[in-house]
């Protein structure tokens, strides 16, 4: 049986499997190339050239291909090294980032390295294939992993520039050296915001609370604490930077004694803006989220029902629906029908070990 994480990965997919070591298996490939419109690849530094189709001859097969590649790293001191998601993270300014002053470098559990990087890429083909709406040209697409992390990391990079003239007030730390520290869950630059417990006290019972100006008064009110909205020394968010510490200690003060759903809805009754902690089985179980299609149950042969996300993105004339991964190499014949092999060919194919 396919790993879940197989399953999960390749919805909506057909599947058809090839010996790219062996010479029928180049041909039928050649063929595919010479009709697609894109072709993604993920291999090590390399490995499609060494199997004989590098950019040039990608090029001479299918002028019009857009071929787009996901590497570790660009050219240069690290373009051999291996990468993988929290390496990733780790060489593109995430995980010195991430975490408590006084904590260890730390991962986040978002794949921004893996995932980060093909949304990238994506940004990137679709890009390629507007410009051959005018060149009717394909190009060749390239990001690197290190790449797509440094790019969402991009806010860290202009407060490492900002260190020069001093300690980054919006950061609850108490001491800056000549790196952007790790600032816990503070938001970094923006309004303050900070998550505070909540009842019954579970690892997950949290929300995460940002104080605007316009939302200290009704904060103040629901806290129980409404001459804090007009004491000078907590009334401007001037006056409270220097405090957010003790101005979250109060806020948590009140939503310790309410669950995070109570919270969330008194909160967003003031327009105060707040969202709760949703561990993974809150959000797999999720109502609204099914509603939606954000989270989907889907079928499989083999395993049985099992839940996936769904499509993210909402196009008003395109609705997706989303259907099980294949199995492997389940649509080689059709996939080789329809690029003109007969049956006997088929069969060939398949006694030369080619699919």
């Amino acid at each position: 049986m396919d790993s879940l994480y197989f399953t999960m990965l390749n919805a909506n997919k057909r599947s058809i499997t090839l010996n790219m070591k062996n010479p029928h298996g180049k041909e039928v490939f050649t063929k595919l190339v010479s009709g697609v419109d894109i072709l993604v690849e993920n291999f090590g530094p390399g490995v499609v050239e060494r199997f004989g189709f590098p950019w040039e001859r990608l090029q001479e097969i299918n002028p019009r291909l857009v071929y787009a590649s996901i590497k570790g790293f660009g050219p240069g001191r690290y373009a051999d090294f291996k990468a993988y998601e929290v390496i990733a993270q780790a060489m593109g300014g995430a995980m010195s980032t991430t975490g408590f002053e006084d904590g260890p470098p730390t991962a986040t559990g978002a794949q921004i390295g893996d995932s980060g990087t093909g949304i990238h890429l994506v940004a990137g083909i679709l890009a390629a294939l507007y410009q051959r709406t005018h060149s009717g040209r394909g190009q060749r697409v390239q990001v690197a992993m290190q790449d797509a992390v440094l790019n969402l990391c991009r806010v860290k990079l202009r407060d490492q520039q900002r260190l020069a003239h001093g300690p980054l007030g919006e950061y609850p730390n108490e001491n800056f050296s000549d790196e952007v520290p790790r600032s816990g869950n503070a938001s970094g630059g923006g309004q303050p915001g900070w998550a505070v417990r909540c009842a019954p006290g579970g690892p997950n019972d949290y929300i995460y609370v940002i104080i605007q100006p316009v939302g200290w008064k009704p904060i103040c009110d629901l806290i129980g604490r409404p001459e804090l909205a007009e004491d000078p020394a907590w009334s401007t968010p001037q006056s409270r930077l220097n405090k957010l510490d003790k101005a979250f200690a109060l806020i948590e003060e009140w939503t310790e004694r309410h669950t995070k759903q109570e919270v969330m809805e008194q909160l967003n009754a003031h327009n105060v803006p707040c969202g709760p902690v949703l561990s993974t089985r809150e959000l797999i179980e999720d109502e609204t989220l099914a509603a939606l299609g954000s989270v989907v149950e889907v079928d499989h042969p083999e395993r049985g029902p099992f839940k996936t996300v769904g499509n993210p993105i909402k196009l008003s004339d395109s609705d997706v629906a989303i259907e099980r991964s294949p199995l492997l190499g389940e649509h080689t014949e059709q996939v080789l029908g329809e690029l003109g092999y007969s049956e006997q060919g088929i069969g060939e194919l398949r006694a030369a070990g080619a699919v």
